[in-house]
């Protein structure tokens, strides 16, 4: 096991946790580098976020499978695993923006609602540079809150949920060094404010869904035509881990390089 029974439990019961285990200093790296490659390639040097980043950089995959990290991830959803989506996080130094309060699974076609963000430190992360701020104990009920729309350019995502959604429970910061990790549920409360520091803030997202559950392209449309998100009918599935026990997934082999 990746995670300690009481790092599973702490998942449960605040749906986010922070392993001891940390990637190791060639990972650490080879994401840094990797990163400053990708950003001196871009036209857009100040893109914030990066949307399935595995679109335009398919190599970075390697990340997703590290051990630390699917091993983790296997410890909370089981052994059969869908890799279906990842973004890159850059918040520039002094103008990174907002990331607004929401709950993933309210962007997410998948079906029963199931997975298990990890958000991997490339920078250190803290509370002066926009670290993640996520509602313990908020994925219980396994709701998902109305959110409202709000297109401001101020902000990464476009769907919000006010303050009286997100409840009494005071928020808590991930603060995390480069190869530290945090993963997350997909019910749980949680945004960013924006980078005010003078740093960067870097860091590399996956996706993970249990293999019971059915990436819905359909509704995938839907979505994106309803609430004016970036498509994610196209997205790539990959079998991180075990067999596709639904049967209704489109999986892609995993590149001859990863397997």
């Amino acid at each position: 096991m990746a995670l300690t029974p009481t790092e599973i439990e702490q998942f449960e019961t605040d749906g986010v946790v922070v392993p001891q285990c940390r990637l190791g200093r060639a990972a650490v790296a080879d994401l840094a580098a990797s990163l400053g490659v990708h950003v001196a390639a871009s036209a857009r040097r100040d893109v914030d976020f990066v949307p399935n980043v595995l679109d335009h950089e398919p190599s970075w995959i390697r990340f997703a499978l590290l051990d630390e990290i699917l091993g983790s991830v296997r410890d909370l959803i089981g052994d059969d695993v869908i890799l279906w989506g990842s973004g890159l996080f850059c918040k520039a130094a002094t103008s990174g923006r907002a990331t607004p309060w929401h709950q993933d699974g309210q962007y997410w076609p998948i079906r029963p609602l199931a997975t298990v963000t990890a958000w991997i430190a490339i920078d250190p992360v803290d509370e002066h540079n926009g670290c993640l701020r996520v509602i313990p104990g908020s994925h219980r009920d396994r709701v998902l809150h109305e959110h409202a729309r709000n297109d401001s350019r101020e902000l990464i995502l476009n769907q919000e949920l006010s303050a009286e959604q997100r409840g009494p429970t005071p928020p808590r910061s991930l603060i995390l060094e480069p190869g530290q990790f945090s993963l997350h549920d997909v019910y749980m409360i949680h945004g960013a404010n924006p980078n005010t520091s003078g740093r960067r803030r870097g860091g590399l997202a996956f996706r993970y869904m249990p293999a019971t559950s059915h990436y819905d392209r359909e509704l995938a449309k839907r979505q994106a035509e309803e609430m004016g998100l970036h498509s994610m009918v196209h997205r790539t599935l990959f079998l991180a881990s075990g067999a596709d026990v639904s049967g209704k997934n489109d999986i892609t082999e995993l590149p001859s390089t990863v397997q």
